[in-house]
């Protein structure tokens, strides 16, 4: 399994922040916004009210875990930032799969058809 291609730029997470479409939930936060042809590319954020930096990078494994179940059937080019929320730090990745998988198909990262393979 190859590692995901991740959003280093300030200004690329801005342009999801600015330009992007959102979807909230108390577990999670996604922004969405195209990007010109360089694939599905995420960004992930913690702050620091989240608590210690062991908190915050456990909240950031959950969810790269369970997006790289999610992320075969992104279809099209966008950039995807993830906020995680103080109850990130409560859940396991498999808990947070359905909450990013309906925020995705809401936002048309990912196909119609593709909620069976779930």
């Amino acid at each position: 399994m190859s590692r995901a291609v991740t959003l280093k730029q300030n200004t690329e997470f801005h342009r999801a922040y600015g330009r992007g479409k959102v979807k909230a939930s108390p577990m999670l936060v996604t922004y969405v916004v195209k990007n010109r042809g360089l694939g599905c590319r995420i960004g992930i954020t913690a702050a620091k009210k989240l608590g210690s930096a062991v908190e915050r990078n456990r909240c950031r494994r959950i969810i790269r875990a369970a997006f790289s179940s999610i992320s075969p059937n992104c279809n099209g080019n966008y950039d995807i930032v993830f906020v995680a929320r103080f109850k990130t730090k409560k859940l396991k990745s498999c808990d947070l799969v359905p909450v990013m998988k309906k925020h995705l198909t809401e936002l048309g990262v990912i196909r119609e058809t593709a909620e069976a393979d779930f």
